[in-house]
């Protein structure tokens, strides 16, 4: 198997790039975003995956390790071949597919020209638990970086609201158990309406339980 290649580029294609090893040319399909780091002239290491098929031999390249392992995940997908994996990953980074995956998130493929509804569920079917997002190692992991970068921004905006810095924390905590997904994309604003709409979820049950003794 041919885990990488490292030469100098020698041409870049649309969709193609060929890179000289030692005076041989090797041709290798990749995705809009890798091709665009290529320079003519230029050194370069790509990952690559090779697809063996009857008639053809095949190199798909990639500019991280984590695009091919993503890239030979959504191969064991049945009725997904090369070309519509890497069509997915010209479309999403490789966490964004890893969330979807984990998530249950069918309408993120939807997004990649080439996929319904009935695929994407396909795709989600048969990926549950082979791709999970990087740093969701349990309730006890550490906060990741893209946490460390959000969190004080919402907890500053719902103190500002009037809620103290400790029940904030706890809340936003709370409402994200429900909703990981959230988290996972880190923008601010969302996990702010989704904090608040568990609180108001939560203030609704509490309520009920009052009126439920009265």
């Amino acid at each position: 198997m041919i885990s990488f290649l490292r030469g100098t580029v020698a041409h870049v294609g649309l969709s193609t790039a060929v890179i000289d090893l030692n005076g041989a040319g090797m041709s290798v399909n990749a995705t809009p975003q890798t091709l665009s780091g290529l320079r003519t002239g230029d050194e370069a290491k790509l990952f690559t995956s090779l697809i063996v098929r009857e008639d053809s031999l095949t190199l798909f390249g990639f500019a991280s390790d984590d695009e091919r392992e993503v890239f030979d995940v959504l191969l064991s997908v049945s009725g997904v071949g090369p070309r519509l994996a890497l069509a997915v990953l010209a479309v999403h980074e490789p966490e964004a597919i890893r969330v979807a995956a984990h998530t249950g998130d069918n309408k993120t493929f939807t997004k990649v020209p080439g996929i319904g509804p009935k695929v994407a569920g396909r795709i989600v079917l048969e990926l549950a638990g082979k791709l999970v997002p990087h740093g969701t190692g349990g309730a006890a992991a550490p906060a990741t970086a893209a946490e460390a970068a959000w969190k004080p921004q919402v907890v500053a905006a719902m103190t500002s609201l009037g809620w103290s810095e400790k029940d904030a924390t706890a809340s936003i905590d709370k409402a994200l158990a429900d909703e990981p997904e959230v988290s996972f994309r880190g923008n601010v604003a969302e996990i702010l309406r989704t904090t608040l709409r568990w609180l108001g979820q939560d203030g609704a049950r509490a309520g009920n339980r009052v009126g439920s003794r009265g």
